[in-house]
């Protein structure tokens, strides 16, 4: 099974159209272009594409309507995985309610963004998607099928028919700027991966992962496809977990090829440093040549209730988050160009999948402070700072609890009783039921107690009651929001393809030609 398991001003503006040489453009695309198939000269695979077309006509309309008046030095995208709508709402009033509030009131952080638009999910053959064809289309510009990362569609695990298409990250390296990762996955799973990585396969992540035949036909797995990036001078700062997947089985890791990525990874420059633990981050102090590489467990990273509860020395996504920036900031101070990076609240998703809406508005609240904590550290007047979600859940919010009710909790009758409370409304069977749910999901098949209260639902562990029985609860096809504030947010508004968000990146740092 897989386990899919990503102000302190506001600026927009007006301008002329942007102007560039097309054919350069072109062809600096093509150098980028990383395949085990040979490709004509001149030949960007995207160009064919009709959604390459359909993605970049949306940002062009909205640019027509109105231009920009300036471009971002640097953009920080940020994907909540399996952010929906209902999500962001459920998030909203969980933090709310952490901080003393009733919660319906509070503001997330990204929220208060003066841009926001709906974003369709679908893939090119899936009305409900996965994480790896989302992802490839928010990095490349083009949709994609469910399953593999950063190819055109029609390859699944075909590894001789694959076709590579470049990643903003790809593109961005070979410009000069500088790039990061920061995931609280696997760095090899399916959200970060499809930034750096082209597989007809999500789950090749080790060596041990792929058929023979693949790789005798030259297909890399993800993790080597990481060690070895050769865009630019590499992907600068790169922080999440899944370090078994760079080490040998012989320690303790998944390869068979008894290869050691990440001393293969530090080999590749002087100032490549490696860190572990959360105290190491901590301490690390970034000069203007340092890269780093922070892989702080064996698989994905531990849900961030249970990060704290346990005493982990793993750092938070917003810590994680400060430490990439500011090693971005010392590596582009002075220069001509800015910074990309990604940052993913990964394990929402996971969470929804094991039906813990707990831990997945947990997490959420974990996301949304890394937001926060990178608001504080940039200007919106030269970065452009995007939210959004890769896809959303079969996730509901549902019954008529009274404002304030506990957003885990069980659903109150808003009448309160003679006594002013609010007694716990019934459904038809005569058993409560709680105001958060799943369409399906591992928690179907069952019903509370007749006589149960807050303390059995509000437990971190605690299942949410589903419809259909599944053992891992599944993404849902709705739209997912995008919130923007910076140069070039202006241009998300309105219903977007979830591709042309690429072409928004690009048009904002001045690079698309209309």
């Amino acid at each position: 099974m897989r386990d899919d398991t990503g102000a302190r001003r506001v600026w927009g503006g007006r301008s002329a159209a942007l102007c560039r040489d097309v054919a350069a453009a072109m062809l600096l695309l093509v150098l980028s272009i990383p395949s085990v198939m040979a490709q004509e000269p001149g030949d960007d695979p995207r160009s064919a594409d009709p959604t390459w077309a359909q993605g970049r006509g949306q940002i062009a309309e909205r640019l027509a309507a109105t231009p920009l008046t300036g471009h971002a030095r640097n953009v920080i995208l940020f994907i909540g995985d399996g952010m929906g709508v209902s999500t962001v709402t459920a998030m909203r009033i969980y933090a709310g309610q952490q901080k003393g509030l009733r919660g319906e009131e509070y503001e997330l952080p990204f929220e208060r963004f003066p841009f926001t638009a709906l974003v369709k999910t679908y893939n090119v053959n899936a009305q409900v998607p996965d994480s790896a064809g989302t992802a490839s289309a928010l990095y490349t510009g083009i949709k994609t099928d469910i399953g593999v990362l950063s190819i055109r569609a029609g390859a699944h695990g075909d590894c001789a028919a694959m076709q590579a298409v470049p990643t903003i990250v790809e593109e961005l390296e070979d410009r000069g700027y500088a790039t990061g990762i920061v995931t609280t996955t696997r760095l090899t799973h399916a959200t970060p991966a499809a930034a750096y990585a082209h597989a007809p396969d999500r789950d090749w992540e080790a060596d041990a992962d792929m058929p023979p035949a693949a790789s005798a036909l030259g297909c890399r797995d993800i993790a080597a496809q990481f060690a070895a990036f050769s865009h630019g001078d590499g992907i600068d700062v790169a922080l999440g977990g899944g370090r078994a997947n760079f080490l040998p089985a012989s320690r303790g890791g998944r390869r068979g090829d008894g290869r050691d990525l990440i001393a293969a990874w530090r080999a590749g420059g002087d100032h490549r440093q490696v860190v572990t633990t959360a105290g190491a981050l901590a301490q690390f102090a970034p000069g203007p040549e340092d890269q780093l590489l922070g892989l702080f467990s064996d698989s994905h990273m531990a849900f961030d209730h249970d990060r704290r509860a346990g005493g982990l020395d793993q750092p938070s996504l917003a810590e994680m988050t400060a430490a990439a920036i500011r090693l971005l900031q010392a590596r582009t101070a002075g220069r001509a160009h800015g910074f990309f990076l990604m940052v993913e609240g990964g394990r929402i998703d996971h969470a929804h999948h094991a039906g813990n809406a707990f831990r997945a508005l947990d997490d959420g609240r974990a996301f949304a402070e890394a937001v926060e904590r990178a608001m504080a550290m940039v200007d919106p007047a030269d970065t452009l700072v995007l939210v959004t979600a890769d896809h959303s859940h079969v996730f509901a919010i549902a019954g008529y609890p009274p404002r304030g009710n506990p957003i885990l909790g069980l659903v109150r009758a808003i009448a309160p009783d003679a006594d002013g409370h609010h007694p716990i409304a019934k459904a038809a069977d005569g058993r409560p039921y709680t105001t958060l749910g799943y369409l399906n999901g591992p928690g179907a098949g069952r019903r509370l107690p007749a006589d149960a209260d807050d303390r059995l639902v509000l437990e971190p562990g605690y299942r949410q009651e589903a419809v259909v029985p599944l053992n891992s609860e599944t993404h849902s096809g709705e739209d997912v929001p995008l919130y923007a504030i910076g140069p070039g947010a202006r241009l998300a508004r309105g219903v977007m393809e979830q591709n042309a968000v690429y072409h928004l990146m690009r048009t904002a740092l001045g690079l698309d030609d209309r």
